[in-house]
Formats: structure tokens, C-alpha cells, sequence
């Protein structure tokens, strides 16, 4: 995959997930009522409009990555989260802008149900998967990191994420995704800078 994604630190490996230190992210986000996969398709459409032509001076261009309008650079970048959005209704889906790209270097999104906003620095617990995007799958797997986390004594924070690193095109069993948690108090062993992208969805608890 050649996809950029956002840079991480792993400082610890455990049994059943990763703990990561993500840098500071510049994200574009939007909020879509719904039910999970009905705002997971529509978010997924409507800021995929913007980064393909729908902001103030870009013209509607070819679906390509990188995509490249008048000097500005908006790249299919990954990852793409998802989460209970807080104290209403809804899911936040959430793109990862290209790490060359700054606030001020960012067209404005012609849709005024998009936001462009730069997130801080955070701790992040990740389990892994394969398979579908379901329910079911995701239920399993959030179990199982939940479990993990009170095993080492560390805080879950918020709501959970799936990171989901493909496009919805991609064959089931091909499809690499995570459940991630925020995490309080976490402490370890610092290990080499990796790097990580996904198209990650939150869901409730």
C-alpha cells in the first residue's frame, strides 16, 4: 500500500494489541446521523468530495492519489476515523490530512458540514483484525482489547475506533482494520518510530 499514513511510536508490544504514541494530526471531519455503516458510507462520501474538488478555488477533478488542483495537494490519506460522536446523535468520521499539509494551507471545504481541525498528540491502545467490517466482528475484537487493557491495568478513555486501512473495495479477507482505544497511565518501553494508516471507524460502547 502506498497510501502515506499517520506516523506513530510504538512503545510497547503486548499480548492482544500495540500501544502507540500518535503524533499531532490535521484532520477534515464531519458529523452524519444514522445508524453505524449508513453514516460510516455517507462521511466517507462527503469528505471524500472534499479532498477530490469540492473546496473553495479547486475545480471537481479525477478520483486519483495524490490529487493535485492549483498547487495544493490533498492525498488520500489514511486514517480515516469514525467515532460516537459526543453528546449527539451520530457518528464522527474523521481524514487524516497529508503530513506537508498545514491549517492555513488547506482550502476551505465548500460543505458546511465538514470542519478542518488539528487534533493533539495521544496514547492509543491497538488490537489488530482481519475480515469483515460487522458488528460482530467489531464486538469480538473490542472485547478483547477491553480485556487486555484491565489485564495491564491501563484506563480505556472514550469511545472506541476501527481503523480500517483499506477501501471499502477491498476483498474481506484481505482487509487489515484495528480496534483502538485512547489509554490513561500507560508507561513502557520506547521502541523504534513505525508508521500506520488506516480508515478507521469509532464505535459506541
Amino acid at each position: 500500500m502506498t497510501t502515506e499514513t499517520a506516523p506513530y511510536r510504538v512503545i510497547r508490544e503486548a499480548t492482544d494489541y500495540e500501544l502507540r504514541e500518535y503524533a499531532p494530526q490535521l484532520v477534515a471531519e464531519t458529523i452524519v446521523g444514522g445508524d453505524f455503516d449508513a453514516a460510516a458510507s455517507v462521511g466517507f462520501s462527503r469528505l471524500a468530495g472534499y479532498i477530490f474538488g469540492k473546496n473553495k478555488g479547486q475545480r471537481t477533478i479525477a478520483m486519483t492519489s495524490p490529487v493535485t488542483q492549483r498547487g495544493v495537494v490533498i492525498a488520500m490519506t489514511t486514517p480515516v476515523i469514525q467515532a460516537r460522536a459526543d453528546g449527539r446523535n451520530g457518528y464522527l468520521i474523521r481524514f487524516t490530512m497529508p503530513a506537508a499539509l498545514t491549517r492555513a494551507s488547506l482550502p476551505e471545504p465548500l460543505d458546511g458540514n465538514i470542519s478542518l481541525v488539528e487534533l493533539p498528540s495521544r496514547r492509543v491502545a491497538a488490537h489488530g483484525f482481519s475480515g469483515m467490517w460487522s458488528d460482530r466482528n467489531f464486538d469480538t475484537h473490542r472485547a478483547t482489547l477491553r480485556a487486555a487493557l484491565v489485564r495491564d491495568h491501563l484506563v480505556a478513555v472514550g469511545e472506541p475506533e476501527v481503523a480500517r486501512y483499506d477501501p471499502p473495495w477491498t476483498l474481506w479477507f484481505l482487509r487489515r482494520n484495528e480496534i483502538l482505544f485512547d489509554v490513561a497511565g500507560a508507561v513502557g518501553s520506547v521502541a523504534e518510530p513505525r508508521y500506520a494508516g488506516a480508515v478507521s471507524q469509532t464505535r459506541g460502547t
